[in-house]
């Protein structure tokens, strides 16, 4: 029984969602030479407007975190406009729609904002070259001061301050996928030895002070987190890691977001350094709302649902190849396979 994904879901005070199939947060790469987004992004979220939620594709803070070509900006007046006019696409089809904060650290590359370096928490380059742009081979960063980090604070938050004046409905921090909040978090890509590096406690002090400014400035209520604990992305693995999460959750948990957003991944992989499972994991340390996202079908997400592993499914490329995914799941329709030459097109 597939109930359980039609359901509304009641995210606090504010907001009601009238289904729990959240879509994910996908790159496109699809704005426009000075990162606006593009009719045809307009287009692309209105049509999934039916589902419970939409998490935008990530979007830039400010121009020193680019690391792939044409990802959209929300720091310039006319990239609030472009974002507007998403927003009111999908709120015109009756839709809520969050907007993905992120900066990427060290996996940005000179090249996008015509700069002598990238920050990150330490100087430690990621090996190889950018994707889509392979001829670009990621740089060693500089490692961010205090007053840079006070500065990425403030425009983490002036980021979410112009998502809400382009519409959106909240704002999720990307704090996950080896990107900058996330680089402060692991042992592989923080070496630091003052007060943001060498304890879980100072690893997690920037990416808290992201999330305390942001929800001071828009709400608690409008404010969600995307977190990786078992997965590595654009960094190695650290059983060490583990505390740094241990410290992280229940200081998440403190500070009552809207939700946490985090892999899930497929229960048959063994996180040993996460007690064998990253939904057993989160819901040990995490009690608040959770967005799962893996390789789940429908049924298979309404099952984990029914188990108490996360409350709202998050799906990503079937929504890609379907933009109708929900009316289809809800006829048991067949979805239509997605491939990757689906990449190269907004439909």
């Amino acid at each position: 029984m597939l109930d359980t994904l039609f359901h509304p879901f009641v995210l606090n005070d504010t907001l009601t969602l009238k289904n729990r199939i959240i879509m994910a947060p996908l790159t496109r790469c699809m704005a426009d030479d000075d990162l606006i987004p593009t009719q045809a992004m307009v287009d692309y979220y209105a049509r999934r407007a039916d589902t419970g939620l939409i998490i935008s594709e990530a979007i830039l803070i400010r121009a020193d975190g680019q690391g792939y070509p044409h990802t959209p900006g929300l720091f310039t007046p006319e990239q609030i406009n472009g974002w507007r006019n998403v927003t009111d696409a999908v709120h015109h089809n009756g839709g809520k729609i969050f907007a993905q904060l992120w900066h990427t650290g060290r996996v940005a590359h000179p090249f996008f904002f015509g700069g002598e370096y990238v920050l990150a928490p330490s100087a430690i380059a990621l090996e190889g070259t950018l994707p889509r742009m392979r001829e670009l081979t990621y740089t060693t960063p500089k490692p961010a001061t205090k007053a840079e980090l006070e500065q990425l604070v403030a425009d983490f938050s002036q980021a979410a301050a112009n998502a809400i004046d382009a519409g959106f409905d909240g704002v999720e921090i990307h704090g996950a996928n080896g990107y900058l909040l996330d680089q402060f978090l692991h042992f592989n890509t923080n070496v630091r030895d003052d007060e943001f590096g060498g304890t879980p406690e100072n690893m997690a002090r920037f990416p808290l002070a992201v999330i305390d400014a942001i929800s001071q400035r828009i709400g608690r209520d409008r404010t969600g987190l995307r977190l990786s604990p078992g997965g590595y992305f654009n960094l190695e693995g650290d059983t060490r890691d583990r505390a740094v999460f241990d410290y992280l959750l229940p200081e998440v948990e403190k500070r009552c977001l809207a939700y946490l957003h985090v892999g899930i991944f497929d229960d048959s992989m063994n996180f040993e350094y996460l007690d064998g499972s990253v939904s057993h994991y989160m819901r040990t340390h995490y009690q608040g709302t959770l967005i799962g996202v893996g390789c789940y079908s429908p049924q298979t997400g309404s099952d984990a649902i029914e188990a108490g592993k996360f409350d709202l499914l998050a799906i990503g490329r079937p929504l890609i190849a379907n933009p109708d995914y929900v009316s289809k799941v809800q006829a048991n329709q067949t979805l239509v396979p997605y491939n990757d030459t689906m990449l190269a097109q907004l439909v």
